[in-house]
């Protein structure tokens, strides 16, 4: 499955904070951008078990947008 997930540099934490704007409160963090991508991952799959857990079942969405970012 794809989602879509924002990264964003933090200065005061020295890394990057990862959020999924599908899935409200899904957010993790990491000092590289690969660790922050590996970290979110784990939280995507955590939020997915607990809304399972509790009969909410993800039913996939496509995916309408991308956001992302050129260097010029």
């Amino acid at each position: 499955m794809k989602f879509q997930v924002i990264f964003t540099f933090d200065s005061e934490y020295e890394g990057y904070v990862a959020e999924v704007p599908e899935f409200p409160g899904c957010v993790s963090q990491g000092k590289t951008l690969d660790e922050a991508i590996e970290n979110i991952k784990d939280a995507i799959r955590g939020y997915l078990h607990v809304q399972e857990k509790h009969g909410k079942p993800y039913v996939a969405k496509e995916l309408q947008t991308f956001i992302g970012e050129v260097l010029v």
